[in-house]
């Protein structure tokens, strides 16, 4: 089982630059997308629906804003659309498909980067999304949660680390928590546990030469429960072409859909 998991700042946008000519020649079974930026009527079909793949969207109340997407091989048994939570759902965030005892998610966390009122959502959505992450944890089910958690966890994490320790995305805050998701809920950071070296980054500024001099964030995750992230048998980040100013992150697992 092959998951690629990827923020394309835009689906249109992403369309523009061949994100639907090389996504299906990657025979991945599952691919998650995030930050949409459109709704339905704003999609071609090949955007709703690629050759041989099912497509699936939340989008965000805001037009233009948010939203998340899952292409799957394999027709789900169950879709399921947001959290529960208002103020979360609106901004479309969530979305989860089930295959047997297999949850895949595709999730967005917002961005604190615009500023303090941003920065309280952040917060609010992480305080929030904890307990439903211990929920999916203990659910006796297999959940990989693919998408932009838009924190760095480590000094690995990032190029810059010391210059950044004050900027929403490596707060100590954000940082510990997301330590609590691996340490306290026992979930696995699948590409981490596989791929130990440094410099391994999925999002890079627009601003300077920060893609060239690969000046980067690793903050797209495939996280998961232990027993599926045992299976997980390679990990890599594809940069040969740009589809967004994140790169996809592949994974390839152990195990049939």
């Amino acid at each position: 089982m092959k998951i690629i998991t990827l923020n394309v700042n835009g689906i249109r946008s992403a369309a523009n630059k061949g994100f639907f000519q090389w996504m299906p020649a990657q025979q991945a079974d599952v691919i998650c997308v995030q930050e949409l930026k459109a709704q339905p009527d704003d999609m071609t079909s090949e955007m709703k629906a690629p050759d041989g793949y099912h497509g699936y969207f939340h989008c965000a109340d805001k037009k233009g804003y948010s939203g998340v997407g899952i292409y799957s091989r394999h027709e789900p048994d169950n879709v399921i659309e947001g959290v529960g939570i208002p103020e979360i759902d609106a901004e479309g965030r969530y979305l989860r498909a089930d295959f047997g005892n297999l949850s895949i998610i595709s999730i967005y966390l917002p961005s604190g980067s615009s500023g303090e009122h941003r920065q309280a959502i952040k917060f609010f959505f992480m305080a929030q999304f904890f307990p439903i992450l211990k929920g999916l944890a203990q659910c006796n089910r297999e959940v990989i949660l693919c998408g932009d958690w838009n924190i760095a966890h480590k000094e690995i994490d990032l190029k810059n680390w010391r210059a950044n320790q004050k900027n929403s995305g490596f707060l100590p805050e954000e940082r510990a928590w997301l330590t609590a998701v691996f340490d306290e809920l026992k979930l696995i950071d699948v590409f981490r546990k596989i791929e130990p070296s440094p410099e391994q980054y999925t999002w890079w500024s627009n601003r300077g030469q920060a893609w060239a001099k690969n000046v980067g964030w690793r903050i797209d995750y495939q996280i998961a429960t232990p027993t599926i992230a045992d299976k997980a048998t390679h990990a890599a980040i594809y940069k040969q072409e740009r589809f967004s100013d994140h790169a996809p992150l592949i994974i390839d697992y152990d195990h049939r859909l």
